[in-house]
């Protein structure tokens, strides 16, 4: 079936430009443009597009608010393709916030969008099948409280994510105690965003958050992201766990890549480790759970219902590496009765 385009872009030559590039792909047809959001929002309600690529910087309304409007008032997947996101971390998260399935960064000049065609399609096909929510309208954000501190010295968290998983990732932060196990995550990002995300995550929830850096040791309450354009590996130095951090080539494509990590989890901590593989477009994690499945390590795969692109953790059901598959809101609360668990069993 012929996924249905609305391109949003105040630029007449970049709308012609995503025209183009689109157009070359049987499976995408552009259903119409608009120069701002008003015409947008008239186009929407007209054409009944299947994803709508939007502009920020544009007149009458920014994108950012024409974003949390259109998902308060009519969700649908919304793919963000702006060259603000290159230089400005904090809009592109407040964009992911807002409720856009991901982000594209637009080169400078619209003669330079051939450069991103590629992900631009690659994107598109899978916020064709991205399950979006009704947003409020409101962007507060209510704090968590602060749970009673938690002794997990000896037991890991590892995590994975890429489409989504931005939204994903703060839900099972916010239900989490500042003492939860030590936790190491993989999020799929362009290098330049992951240690604002990190420092966004920080502010939001109990536990400490912080983008990883080479030879950190792990600690209960803290929560580590892998830096773009890296990968991160869990070592096991004496009775400690450590992060190495490497440029090795891309693993599915994907430089960091959550099946470098969890295999790493696999060899350093085994059955002391909890797998959890969220959100996500592509297969990228499921061999890794699978491997720490196999070295005695409990393991769980985010449900379909609850995922905005179930592709991440269907692969990894279908080639048996989830114990279970949860629910979003289900997630943090098995992270804790598995510490809980574990921990009882060793006292």
């Amino acid at each position: 079936m012929t996924i249905r385009v609305l391109a949003i872009d105040d630029s007449a030559v970049v709308r012609s430009v995503l025209t183009r590039i689109l157009s070359r792909d049987p499976e995408i047809e552009v259903v119409g443009t608009a120069p701002d959001p008003f015409v947008g929002r008239d186009k929407i309600v007209q054409l009944q597009p299947d994803v709508v690529l939007l502009d920020l910087e544009m007149p009458r309304m920014d994108g950012i608010t024409f974003l949390r409007k259109l998902m308060s008032a009519k969700p649908m997947p919304v793919l963000v393709v702006s060259s603000l996101t290159r230089d400005n971390s904090k809009i592109m998260l407040e964009a992911l916030s807002a409720g856009a399935v991901d982000v594209v960064s637009k080169p400078r000049g619209a003669h330079t969008l051939e450069e991103v065609g590629v992900e631009l399609i690659e994107k598109i096909k899978s916020a064709r099948h991205a399950r979006v929510q009704r947003r409020a309208a409101s962007t507060s954000v209510q704090q968590p409280a602060k749970l009673a501190h938690f002794d997990a010295s000896h037991q890991v968290v590892a995590i994975g994510a890429s489409t989504g998983g931005t939204r994903a990732l703060e839900d099972v932060l916010m239900g989490l105690p500042a003492g939860a196990p030590a936790t190491v995550v993989v999020q799929h990002m362009p290098e330049e965003f992951t240690r604002s995300f990190a420092q966004r995550l920080d502010e939001l929830g109990a536990m400490r958050v912080k983008e990883g850096e080479h030879g950190d040791i792990l600690a209960p309450g803290t929560m580590v992201i892998a830096p773009g354009n890296q990968h991160m590996e869990l070592v096991r130095s004496g009775a400690l766990f450590k992060l190495r951090l490497h440029d090795a080539a891309p693993v599915r494509r994907h430089r960091p890549s959550v099946d470098v990590l969890f295999q790493s989890v696999a060899v350093a901590a085994g059955r002391n480790a909890l797998g959890v593989l969220l959100t996500g477009m592509g297969d990228d994690g499921a061999r890794g759970l699978l491997a720490m499945r196999k070295a005695g390590a409990k393991t769980v795969a985010q449900d379909e219902a609850s995922s905005v692109v179930y592709g991440m953790p269907k692969a990894a059901v279908d080639i048996g590496a989830a114990d279970k598959q949860l629910a979003l809101g289900q997630v943090a609360p098995a992270i804790m009765n598995w510490a809980t668990s574990a921990r009882a069993k060793v006292g």
